[in-house]
């Protein structure tokens, strides 16, 4: 695989996964419910026995939630390069509708084998995830199309 887009790819993940997180984070706030993915998922970790520090499995947290981020971009980007989908905001829509199921689906299955018991509002939650991953969609696709203009421009001019 091409460093270069590897590196792309690791970049727009930064990207979109920042922006759904902040989403996370604002609708948290203003609803004053625990919406915050990596949060979640270090108490995930702590369900599972993880045997941690607390503070290490809130990098774990983190690095888990970002990582998974990264995954679904390079989904995005096989659809894409594979011309399943073009690259639009449509195609963002669709993604992110597509992510948001798959992202309550995977939280509906972590909170079963953990035996969650911290008491929240699983259905707020859950209607947060879909748009969260709605604007990771269009975050990502955005930055895909502007790394993506930005190669062709500079194959342009400097070769």
């Amino acid at each position: 695989m091409d460093p270069y887009l590897v590196v792309q790819l690791v970049l727009i993940s930064i990207g979109a996964t920042s922006a759904m997180t902040w989403f996370s984070y604002f609708v948290s706030k203003k609803f004053l419910k625990l919406y915050k993915e990596p949060v979640l998922l270090c108490t995930v970790f702590t369900e599972l026995e993880v045997d941690l520090s607390p503070g290490s499995k809130r990098k774990l947290g983190w690095l888990f939630h970002y990582l998974i981020g990264f995954l679904f971009v390079v989904g995005y980007h096989v659809v894409w390069v594979r011309n399943i989908l073009s690259i639009s905001l449509l195609s963002a829509l669709i993604l992110g509708i597509i992510s948001g199921v798959i992202g309550i689906i995977s939280w509906m299955f972590l909170f079963k084998i953990t035996h969650y018991q911290t008491p929240i509002d699983y259905l707020g939650f859950y209607i947060q995830l879909f748009f969260a991953h709605i604007i990771f969609a269009l975050v990502a696709t955005l930055l895909y199309f502007i790394t993506m203009l930005l190669v062709i421009i500079t194959k342009e001019y400097i070769t």
